[in-house]
């Protein structure tokens, strides 16, 4: 039997170890490091109760891809 030491961060959405992570704010759910990196210290649910904007969509763009790319059509 193989044990997982893993949870779902309830800002990104991301599965992360759970030793790797902190607490909400306010509920206590999972935030993974990355995004406590970030500055995110609220839950999805949480930030939607507060009236801010959903934490996976504050986060900045990834450096994969094309980010900063001219915008199509131009």
């Amino acid at each position: 039997m193989q044990e997982r030491d893993a949870m779902i961060c309830r800002a990104c959405g991301r599965e992360e170890r759970a030793s790797e992570g902190y607490p909400c704010a306010e509920c206590e759910r999972f935030i993974c490091l990355i995004c406590n990196f970030r500055g995110v210290t609220l839950c999805a649910d949480c930030s939607a109760k507060a009236g801010l904007p959903s934490p996976a969509t504050t986060l900045p763009p990834s450096s994969e891809g094309d980010a900063g790319s001219t915008p199509p059509g131009t």
